[in-house]
């Protein structure tokens, strides 16, 4: 990887939630994921039950995150693509992941677990008027 796309990867380490996007019946299917980066890798965990673990399963799928409602001067997005696999995480990948919730889109939350090795990453960073920049600060 460039080091953009490393840059990339490693802005999704500071935040917690982002979507994953895939298609059924070439319709596209975007759903809330909570991610965690380990070894280059990007781990996602979203409702067993949804279209988004079912079409992502052995496809390549895009995955976008930001910092876009954070608050800070320096706001930047992230977005890759990959193919995602089915994973089993370690005890310590899903200790990172934190508290499960407890109900996705009105149903008992199910967790499955995808991941999705980088293959092409984008950063898009955004200044603010006093011209801040991702690249330089959180």
């Amino acid at each position: 990887m460039f080091s953009e796309e490393l840059r990339a990867i490693e802005l999704l380490g500071r935040v917690r939630y982002g979507v994953p996007a895939t298609s059924v019946r070439a319709m596209p299917v975007l759903v809330p994921a909570r991610h965690v980066v380990a070894d280059g890798r990007v781990l996602l965990r979203l409702q067993a039950t949804g279209d988004g673990v079912r079409a992502g399963c052995g496809s390549v799928v895009a995955y976008g995150a930001d910092n876009l409602n954070s608050g800070s001067a320096a706001l930047w997005s992230v977005q890759f693509t990959g193919t995602a696999e089915t994973v089993r995480p370690t005890d310590e990948e899903l200790a990172r992941f934190g508290p499960r919730p407890q109900r996705v889109d009105g149903e008992n939350f199910r967790p499955a677990y995808l991941c999705v090795e980088p293959h092409f990453a984008t950063l898009h960073t955004l200044r603010d008027s006093a011209g801040h920049s991702a690249q330089h600060t959180e």
